[in-house]
């Protein structure tokens, strides 16, 4: 799978890339987020998820995954993401979320999408809700992050347009 945003391509890790991206996750602003990634990173396979590179000018600049509800009565998807820092505040978080979102609503009819980024990540925060998700509540202690201690995470959602009622 290849898909292409206005600056970003998003696909599958190359193996020379693998470091890069691993990098990237190790960095404290990556890790403070994410946390220690798993040991098969980035290799990961799971029916329902997708894991892409997020390549900027053919270099690997982050990483976005969305998982797909498969259960009908429940039909949604959720994304998760984050880019290299040197790429931090240059639209290509946005233009990744928004080139997901057009996948998942267009080419795999879905209505509703979720993301849930910490609380305290204002950053993050922002940069959904720029792109049109909002906020639907907090999930109390729902992530332990890194240093141990239990952090919210805010849940948030893109509704297609007439869904909401």
């Amino acid at each position: 799978m290849e898909l292409r945003g206005e600056r970003v391509v998003l696909r599958r890790p190359r193996p020379e890339e693998a470091a890069e991206l691993l990098r990237q996750h190790l960095t404290p602003e990556v890790f403070r987020w994410w946390g220690h990634p798993d040991d098969d990173f980035p290799w990961y396979e799971d029916p329902h998820t997708t894991y892409l590179a997020i390549v900027v000018d053919e270099a690997p600049s982050g990483w976005i995954q969305f998982y797909e509800e498969p259960e009908a009565a429940y039909r949604h998807a959720s994304i998760d993401l984050f880019v290299d820092p040197a790429h931090h505040r240059r639209g290509v978080a946005s233009d990744a979320i928004r080139t997901v979102m057009g996948h998942l609503a267009d080419d795999r009819g879905h209505h509703r999408i979720t993301i849930d980024p910490c609380v305290a990540n204002a950053a993050a925060v922002a940069c959904y809700e720029g792109v049109g998700f909002r906020p639907v509540g907090v999930l109390h202690a729902a992530w332990r992050s890194p240093d141990g201690s239990w952090l919210d995470d805010l849940l948030m959602e893109w509704v297609a347009p007439g869904m909401r009622r």
